[in-house]
């Protein structure tokens, strides 16, 4: 079956639109990197096929990030996705965390932080406090409070044959005032009986044609969901360069060599005395100072 794939699709007549993501090898390599407890793991697989469905939103060239932030076990997680549907994450966390759990029991009090960063244009950004149990129901909190469109989200994490998978579907009434609540309430009955099984083994036309095929449904092309860590030798070499040359030169003198360490994808970057007199006598006599 095809995976790490999303699905965009609209309903004749009604203004209302859909989206369906499927995620395997992606949310196996984003949680690859570390070896993160199961909760975690469920929360980055949530996130994740989040900010998939609303990177697809998007109607420009650009990027969003979306993170959880609270108190308790869990402090942070984040997932980086573009409109090329290209995501990383990670996520951090503490001793006290418990084997399972709700949102709150996960992450204490805290927030959702959406961040859109166009290409071209203003960055824009939305906070939504983590009042509710599940991610679904504070995310549908954001849509209603932020961007005033009834929207619902449906998210599932789960294994197939001992592989991890991630899926999940939105429903969101089009900001073209046509849109009634009877018409989106219906479709949303509709999606509410979706089972993991069919969300983790089934083609997304097959999921889409057993949950709706009384209906009319348009269905685009759909767009591949890809893992993709952004760090390379010489973005970490970029940031050394920036702090003063004589602070790294004593770093390298007491520890033998500088390392720097990726979150999202685990890699390691390791510069030794010879690799950071050429980073400085690259980036010029200007480079480390302060102005």
């Amino acid at each position: 079956m095809a995976q790490d794939s999303l699905h965009r699709y609209l309903f004749d007549g009604v203004s209302v639109r859909g989206e369906l993501v499927q995620l395997s090898d992606s949310y196996q390599q984003l949680t690859g990197s570390k070896d993160y407890p199961a909760p975690v793991k469920r929360l980055l697989g949530e996130l994740m096929t989040v900010t998939s469905l609303l990177t697809a939103t998007l109607k420009f060239e650009g990027s969003i990030t979306v993170q959880l932030q609270g108190d308790g076990p869990v402090s942070l997680v984040v997932i980086n996705g573009n409109h090329n549907q290209v995501l990383r994450g990670t996520a951090r966390w503490n001793d006290s965390l418990p084997s399972e759990g709700t949102l709150p029991e996960l992450m204490g009090k805290g927030h959702i932080v959406i961040t859109i960063e166009p290409e071209q244009g203003e960055r824009y950004q939305g906070i939504v406090g983590l009042e509710a149990d599940t991610l679904e129901a504070c995310l549908e909190d954001y849509f209603a409070r932020s961007e005033q469109l009834k929207t619902r989200l449906w998210l599932r994490t789960g294994d197939v044959d001992g592989q991890d998978r991630a899926a999940g579907m939105l429903l969101q009434i089009l900001p073209d005032g046509m849109g009634s609540d009877t018409d989106f309430d219906h479709l949303a009955q509709l999606t509410e009986t979706v089972k993991n099984e069919e969300l983790f083994n089934l083609d997304a036309e097959e999921v889409l044609y057993r949950l709706y095929h009384q209906e009319n449904v348009k269905v685009y092309e759909p767009k591949t969901v890809t893992f993709k860590c952004s760090c390379s030798r010489e973005r970490s070499a970029s940031a050394i360069a920036a702090i003063e040359r004589q602070e790294i030169e004593k770093m390298v003198e007491e520890t033998g060599n500088i390392k720097l360490h990726c979150d999202y994808c685990g890699t390691d970057y390791e510069f030794d005395s010879l690799d950071i007199s050429s980073i400085y006598e690259q980036n010029g006599p200007s480079s480390g100072t302060v102005h």
